[in-house]
């Protein structure tokens, strides 16, 4: 009879660790979890050690830590029609975990699908220029898209941040051009304006020697000086063109000078107009007698001319 109730005793013990070991469950500190008793929900367990009742109830437990979804890269005409490839990456969180088992088969795949059409969504509705330099407000948009669904299962995204834009290569090179062009032309601006603030002073420079000539002079002496002090076998020295100009209009007036001048073309002599004489010879009055003519200026033509004139034209008949 004792050995019936002992066995007894230890059956039931056995029994009972068994029960036990069916019933006891431990829920991390992260974790929660829900509780459904004949496919039922009745509740939400927190951590740490607690039973259930074995083949009746059966515990779902949830993370609630924060998920790191990586999203595929998605292939997409942006709106001004340039075929990119975007990924990015989905932090979310499970808030409500009776929701995320009740609400949705798997949170994390319907998560992951809801990233990938909202990203090709955002593809198609942004520019190029968006999806590499405005970012953030891409992300906000992003975010806004995958938490409206998302609420209702018990999930909340806590940021979505697009890691990488591959753009084609030959949209690489085009943009590597221009960049170029943009850094060409400002380069040419900052150039221009210097040579502009150059010649500005050096304007200053030459108005200021020109009120004082020793300026040039020491400014000449300070050039030599600073191209001597080099080891060079060739001294450059500069030499200045008004002295240049100044040799040269000198040079100029005394090649005037030495020059021979031209023989001026001799004029004969208007013929003369003989005198009035009387019956006598003698110069009838009123006639200012002839002057004086020197042997040594009378010339063969010259007194063939006076021969002519001094005939008679009765003569010059007969003749």
């Amino acid at each position: 009879m004792l050995q019936d109730v002992l066995t007894a005793v230890i059956a039931a013990g056995c029994a009972g660790l068994v029960y036990l070991a069916a019933a006891a469950r431990v829920i991390k500190q992260y974790e929660r979890g829900v509780i459904l008793r004949l496919g039922r929900y009745i509740g939400v367990r927190p951590p740490g050690f607690t039973t259930i009742v074995p083949f009746v109830d059966r515990m779902h437990k949830v993370n609630m830590q924060i998920v790191t979804l990586p999203v595929p890269a998605q292939e997409g005409i942006t709106k001004d029609n340039v075929t990119v490839r975007v990924d990015a990456v989905v932090y979310f969180k499970v808030v409500d975990p009776a929701s995320a088992v009740i609400q949705v088969e798997d949170y994390r795949f319907a998560v992951s699908q809801m990233a990938q059409t909202s990203l090709r969504s955002i593809i198609g509705k942004s520019d190029l220029d968006d999806l590499l330099s405005n970012r953030e407000k891409l992300n906000q948009g992003l975010e806004l898209m995958i938490d409206s669904p998302a609420v209702g299962w018990g999930v909340h995204v806590d940021r979505v941040e697009i890691k990488d834009v591959s753009l084609p290569d030959t949209m690489k090179r085009s943009m590597a051009r221009q960049a170029e062009a943009d850094r060409e032309r400002r380069a040419r601006i900052i150039n221009a304006d210097a040579e502009l603030q150059a010649s500005r002073k050096l304007a200053e420079a030459a108005q200021q020697m020109a009120d004082t000539p020793a300026a040039l002079q020491l400014r000449l002496l300070q050039t030599v000086t600073a191209v001597a002090t080099e080891k060079n076998s060739t001294l450059v020295l500069p030499f200045p063109v008004e002295l240049l100009r100044y040799l040269d209009t000198a040079q100029r007036s005394a090649e005037e000078r030495g020059r021979p001048e031209p023989p001026r073309r001799l004029e004969e002599p208007a013929p003369a107009t003989p005198p009035s004489t009387a019956a006598d010879g003698a110069p009838a009055d009123g006639a200012d007698p002839a002057p004086p003519c020197d042997p040594a200026s009378v010339t063969p033509v010259r007194a063939a001319a006076d021969a002519v004139s001094h005939t008679s034209p009765a003569d010059r008949q007969r003749t």
